[in-house]
């Protein structure tokens, strides 16, 4: 004799414990290259728009969405990778507070302190890296839980970055600018130049700077003087001083190997009137070697600060 099984109970269901959301907003891996295709379409689509009808009011938009492209980008990068704990507002504070700060404060010293001499390029550095370093301190000192190395190197970049694409607008303009009018192809030209090294200029040194100052704050919010975070401010702006030197530097290779006397006026101009063929060639090699060993130095030295942070491994 078969019985039929008894019915069973019904059972409640018990919730798993459910994750808090994430204190940062959420963003899908790959934002920060569908942003760089996108811009480079966009900003593409204005140049031809803007040749093929001569609209001057176009370049605006032109100069904006070629000078802060790259820069945009990177933060982005920065922000999706490692520094979505650090908040959006600390991020945008640090790029557009911060770098317009950097802008002004370094244009006002520069005008006052700075004339054309040998020495210049080491003084634009000293100013630069200063004021650069000192509206990063500015924009962090109401939120004093944000320290460490690796909030440095992304907020110091921020910074840093933001500076650049201010400064790369207002070059693309002196370049569009001539008393022949509006030179299009230079303004161009310019914002691909500066766009390709963007990356290595003034984002690379504020990090590095910037990740020394944060890896040295207490724990109050205080900033302290070390002497590492001073030997990091002069070493940062002597590699900025050796990458706007690099023109002064390959020209005076160029004339010393072309057995020419050198004129000490061509170091701080840039230029060398009615070059040869040979000097023209060695220009060229020098100043772009020298650019890559500049770039090599500083991406080894933010190397080296990184990995002493185990946090920048395990970041979100």
């Amino acid at each position: 004799m078969t019985h039929s099984p008894s019915p069973r109970r019904p059972q409640a269901r018990i919730p798993g414990p459910q994750q808090p959301p994430p204190p940062y907003p959420r963003i899908r891996a790959g934002l920060w290259r569908r942003g760089l295709g996108g811009g480079l379409a966009l900003w593409a689509l204005t140049a031809v728009v803007t040749y093929a009808t001569g609209n001057t009011t176009l370049l605006p938009t032109l100069i904006l969405l070629g000078s802060f492209l790259v820069p945009v980008v990177f933060v982005l990068w920065a922000y999706e990778r490692h520094g979505r704990d650090l908040g959006v507002s600390a991020i945008l504070g640090c790029f557009l507070t911060g770098g317009t700060l950097g802008v002004l404060g370094a244009s006002l010293m520069e005008s006052y302190l700075l004339r054309p001499s040998w020495g210049m390029f080491v003084g634009v550095g000293l100013i630069e890296e200063a004021v650069k370093l000192g509206a990063l301190v500015f924009v962090l000192r109401r939120l004093p839980g944000i320290r460490g190395m690796r909030a440095g190197l992304v907020l110091g970049a921020a910074v840093g970055f933001g500076f650049a694409a201010l400064e790369s607008a207002g070059y693309a303009f002196d370049a569009a600018v001539s008393t022949e009018g509006v030179d299009l192809r230079a303004l161009i030209e310019t914002e691909i130049l500066r766009g390709v090294l963007a990356p290595f200029g003034h984002g690379l040194w504020t990090a590095i700077a910037g990740g020394v100052l944060l890896s040295c704050r207490r724990p109050n919010g205080r900033f302290r003087v070390t002497a590492p975070v001073v030997s990091t401010c002069l070493g940062v702006a002597l590699l900025h001083a050796l990458w706007d030197s690099t023109h002064g530097i390959a020209i005076w290779l160029a004339e010393r190997l072309a057995g020419t006397a050198l004129d000490r006026r061509l170091f701080a101009e840039g230029y060398i009137p009615r070059p040869t063929a040979a000097q023209e060639h060695l220009f060229t090699l020098f100043s772009v070697g020298l650019l890559v060993l500049v770039s090599l130095l500083g991406i080894a030295w933010a190397n080296s600060l990184a990995r002493r942070d185990t946090s920048w491994r395990n970041t979100p």
